[in-house]
């Protein structure tokens, strides 16, 4: 397994393709580039202080002050450059990739993910190879350790939040963090809400005890801790805390398209405005966001590119239906905690269990896929899916994405691992659309 390298960091096989030596020399360019402090935060992932310490030598060494920030989630990252006014960030994570798996994802002045032009002008920079200033030029470290909280207290905060109205209701939740970086933090934040916390899988130790991406076949454990303990919700996260999965008060997981579906009716039941999310979103959201007489925009998949749409048409909530919500006001990238308060507040309004909740929403059925084989030619394969839909309706600002009436179905080379993604959703089966998408896919590339 190679390095992948894009605008947004890099990823990898610790020991494969991603090395110290690798993470210092990108820390270099990023440092040369911010020109400025940045803060640096990891998850749980054994060798992520190991990547750590390489990524903030090569920071130091290009002259940028570290601000050290620890163990924690990677939205809490971006809410501290953007609201301590630093001059970047750079998360030490996989995300959801295995354990085997991490990276560097790296964070912009406002505290959003690079754009497009702004990763060009980082891995510029880090092919050209490091530029490093004098002795006399070394940056410093600071430790900070309330990053978490000053990240709480910007939910906290928010219009949409009373988190008085929370604590009355006194919930009991059942909380699934994948021992990962959301462990304590969102421990914290729950029980700031009043919430009596039934913990499952929050040792921050970084050794997965589950699947890390919190889909519904990964998460019987939490399933049945809110079926024991009695709870009225469950929250599963990935291992660094932006991605958020529910399950409800009679055990059963939901699915993560559930997650932005459910913010998205509370926050426009309270700030009506367009919805922005990416191409491979359940069309639950526009069905939501109809009954408001607002409209949804679609943009590429990677939250950078969903934010700079919400920006630009001034959104009040957005994400990715993988179980990202965004909220602006808030923070500039998918944030569970910021997910998990919307849920509970919309709880506690609607004095109504989230079984019922979620059977307001449409339904519509979803099924992802992915394709890999070795010395997978992901362009050829691509090419051959243009061509099979060619005469169809298309949309390729991101891969091949086909809608037919009610159904529709996306094709894309995976930003994160080296396979293509298939995700296709109607309103009684999508296995028809998946398996037209596999069959050309599997075709010779002869």
């Amino acid at each position: 397994m190679g390095l992948l390298i894009s605008v947004s960091g890099i990823r990898g096989v610790v020991g494969e393709g991603l090395t110290p030596e690798v993470a210092c020399r990108f820390g270099v360019a990023f440092g040369g580039w911010t020109g400025g402090p940045v803060a640096v935060g990891r998850d749980t992932r054994p060798t992520g202080e190991m990547l750590e310490m390489a990524a903030i030598s090569g920071l130091l060494s290009a002259g940028s002050d570290v601000v050290r920030l620890g163990v924690i989630p990677t939205p809490t990252v971006l809410c501290f450059v953007r609201w301590e006014g630093l001059s970047g960030g750079a998360v030490i994570t996989a995300s959801h990739n295995p354990i085997s798996w991490n990276g560097l994802k790296l964070v912009s002045p406002e505290g959003r993910f690079l754009t497009a032009g702004e990763g060009e002008e980082v891995l510029k920079r880090y092919r050209e190879g490091p530029s490093r200033g004098s002795w006399e030029d070394v940056g410093q470290v600071a430790q900070r350790r309330d990053a978490a909280d000053l990240h709480i207290e910007k939910v906290l905060s928010s219009e949409l939040v009373d988190p008085e109205a929370i604590k009355e209701r006194g919930f009991k939740v059942a909380l699934d963090a994948v021992d990962g970086a959301g462990s304590e933090a969102g421990r914290k934040l729950l029980e700031r809400l009043g919430c009596e916390v039934v913990p499952v899988h929050c040792r921050p130790d970084g050794r997965f005890p589950r699947g890390p991406e919190p889909v519904p076949e990964n998460l019987g454990e939490l399933e049945r801790a809110v079926r024991e303990h009695g709870a009225d919700v469950g929250f599963g996260l990935d291992p660094d805390a932006d991605r958020l999965s529910l399950v409800s008060e009679e055990g059963r997981a939901v699915g993560e398209e559930y997650t932005l579906a459910l913010a998205v009716r509370f926050v426009l039941g309270k700030e009506p405005g367009p919805v922005a999310v990416n191409l491979s979103t359940s069309r639950m959201v526009e069905d939501v966001a109809g009954e408001f007489g607002v409209q949804v925009y679609r943009a590429p998949v990677g939250e950078v590119n969903v934010l700079m749409e919400m920006l630009r048409l001034r959104a009040p909530i957005g994400g990715e239906g993988n179980g990202g919500v965004i909220l602006p006001e808030v923070n500039y990238g998918r944030d569970s905690l910021v997910g998990m308060t919307l849920i509970l507040q919309y709880l506690a309004e609607a004095d109504e269990p989230l079984s019922r909740l979620v059977a307001r929403l449409p339904r519509y059925v979803m099924r992802k896929a992915t394709y890999r084989r070795p010395g997978l030619d992901r362009e050829a394969a691509m090419e051959r899916v243009r061509s099979h839909f060619g005469g169809e309706d298309l949309d390729l600002r991101d891969g091949v994405r086909i809608v037919r009436d009610r159904a529709w179905v996306h094709i894309r080379p995976s930003n994160t691992e080296p396979l293509i993604r298939v995700v296709a959703e109607a309103e009684v089966t999508a296995d028809r659309l998946i398996d037209e998408v596999m069959g050309i896919l599997e075709e010779d590339d002869g």
